[in-house]
């Protein structure tokens, strides 16, 4: 099964030929913009130029095809991506531009106030290194996509609800009354409420193994990279 799916989304992605490559790359630039704006963040004191930035190296990532030279014998795709993105920035911050920084390429509609506001990216006011941003905000969008992947399948099964009840059990949030009164609010027995817990837990480790499978190059390289996700929150 890793086989068939790991690289499979850099890979769709790259070959741009149809709506499912479309969909690849929309959902690789949804997951990376903002960690790789939280690292040139870090770089630059002006955050109108750290936009002009981020949004330039996708532009330039989608017209060149980039992901053309991603090699998932290389190892992990974060790596190459921010790889690829310190090389753009020597470029960017080496040569003197004739006209607007990207005004030739294709402009991303990417919500860098929200990204701001959120998540607290104040060059200022961080501790952490430019590459420790990165790692952290790569493991904020990375878990954010599990659990709207997993709304949407307890949606799908009606249990919406359930769900919102439920979810602060995945992330460590105490639930007041625990088990016990999360039953009373739902119609369900304390037991009910455990084992459906229970299988929450286990599909959210198997979403989280899913989306990082996508871009490691082995499957020996997928609980490291988790190992690394949680060690970044720590920071």
């Amino acid at each position: 099964m890793f086989a068939t799916t790991r690289w499979s989304m850099v890979v769709a992605a790259a070959e741009r030929r149809d709506s499912e490559s479309d969909r690849a790359l929309a959902s690789l630039c949804e997951i990376y913009w903002t960690p790789l704006y939280g690292y040139v963040r870090r770089r630059v004191s002006d955050a109108d130029e750290a936009q002009e930035l981020t949004q330039a190296f996708f532009a330039e990532l989608l017209e060149k095809n980039y992901l053309g030279d991603a090699d998932q014998n290389r190892g992990r795709f974060r790596s190459f991506l921010i790889t690829a993105f310190k090389h753009f920035l020597s470029k960017e911050w080496e040569k003197a531009r004739t006209q607007k920084r990207g005004g030739h390429l294709k402009t991303l509609s990417f919500d860098f106030q929200k990204a701001d506001s959120s998540r607290g990216l104040d060059p200022a006011a961080s501790s952490l290194t430019a590459e420790q941003l990165y790692d952290r905000e790569w493991a904020l969008t990375l878990l954010a996509r599990i659990m709207e992947r997993l709304q949407q399948e307890m949606l799908v099964k009606d249990r919406g609800d359930q769900f919102e009840f439920l979810k602060g059990y995945l992330v460590g949030e105490r639930q007041p009354g625990g088990y016990r009164e999360t039953g009373e609010r739902l119609g369900m027995s304390e037991e009910a409420v455990r084992q459906a817990v229970s299988r929450l837990r286990k599909e959210y480790r198997r979403l989280l193994r899913d989306e990082i499978g996508e871009t490691v190059s082995d499957s020996a390289e997928v609980d490291d990279e988790i190992r690394k996700l949680f060690q970044s929150l720590e920071l």
